[in-house]
């Protein structure tokens, strides 16, 4: 049975902790429902100190099951952010960092969440290696730890079983990554529905993806950008848009641009176009009904608009990438 330690410490962040403890307590449920009881894993809920019994971030009290010294071999461990700098914390914590070492020299892999790389940097573990962090502190960790390859465009870095996560919601990405690995797709895809308001992205795809659009630090842009993801396919007014944000429509345009280097009617028709491809290579509706169910009423629109984007109309696209399909499983 694996084994997998969630790390607290004092002034963790509270969802640093608990989105690995629940997301993968809910895998376990599903796989116990199922009867599917070798892929059962161990989760312990383990202290950084010496105390069982911490205070998070916010004055959130928390009593962990046990201490990390009391933990021999785990084969999966969290590392969670702290509120703050974490600067004050790396004294304290030495001992937590030997025992990180000695995982992973035993073979585990290790996961830091936000502002936790630094207990990975701290502990010579990323040295030459690439990373990520807290945006907030992309300066300050090239300046302490020059010789880590610190990626400000990605919000999940993977290097010899070392995984960095830039954001919370590269968390729970990330997290659905692990229950694939240790549960299956089919457990993974439920817990994507549970836990996310999509489905399940490429894991793949967030850690190679360097595209601005996905990469930029405006927190109300992205915002604007999770609630177009939702909803590409209902009747988008750029200056509903705005309203729904508290935002001119010419400050909208110009923090889009800036930070995704398009206007938000390009990013929705991007949206919208990628949507179409899918429907278009997995099911048999007619362009009209792909038209329509990403958000275009009139079908030639929307075939001049795929084809100006793609080169090729809906029905040449389909028939080009069933082609390849049909290839790839002959072979």
């Amino acid at each position: 049975m694996k084994h997998v330690t969630i790390i607290a410490v004092p002034k963790s962040l509270g969802s640093t902790v608990t989105i690995p403890l629940e997301m993968l307590s809910a895998a376990n449920d599903m796989a116990r429902s199922r009867r599917q009881l070798d892929k059962l894993v161990t989760i312990d809920l383990a202290s950084g100190t010496d105390a069982t019994e911490l205070v998070l971030s916010g004055g959130m009290r928390i009593k962990c099951q046990t201490t990390l010294e009391s933990i021999s071999n785990s084969d999966l461990i969290f590392i969670p952010g702290i509120w703050g700098n974490p600067r004050s914390s790396l004294p304290k914590l030495k001992p937590m960092m030997n025992w990180l070492v000695q995982q992973y020299t035993a073979g585990s892999t290790l996961c830091s969440i936000v502002t936790g790389s630094y207990f990975l940097a701290e502990a010579g573990l990323l040295q030459g290696r690439s990373a990520t962090t807290h945006w907030r502190f992309f300066d300050e960790f090239t300046q302490r730890y020059p010789n880590i390859k610190l990626q400000r465009k990605r919000f999940i870095t993977s290097d010899e079983r070392l995984y960095c996560t830039g954001s919370i919601n590269a968390v729970r990405d990330l997290m659905l990554h692990f229950v694939e690995q240790l549960y299956g797709d089919s457990i993974a895809r439920e817990i994507a529905r549970q836990f996310t308001h999509e489905l399940k992205r490429s894991y793949e795809s967030l850690l190679l993806n360097e595209d601005q659009q996905r990469s930029h630090h405006d927190e109300e842009i992205i915002k604007v950008q999770e609630w177009l993801d939702q909803n590409y396919q209902a009747g988008v007014v750029i200056s509903g848009l705005a309203k729904r944000f508290k935002l001119s429509v010419r400050s909208l345009n110009r923090r889009f641009k800036l930070a995704t280097n398009a206007s938000p009617l390009q990013y929705l028709q991007s949206l919208r176009i990628e949507h179409a491809k899918e429907l278009l290579k997995q099911s048999n509706l007619a362009v009209s009904e792909v038209a329509d169910m990403v958000g275009y009423q009139d079908a030639s629109y929307f075939t001049s608009l795929f084809k100006k984007v793609t080169a090729v109309t809906p029905i040449e696209y389909r028939s080009l990438v069933r082609n390849k399909l049909f290839l790839a499983e002959k072979t």
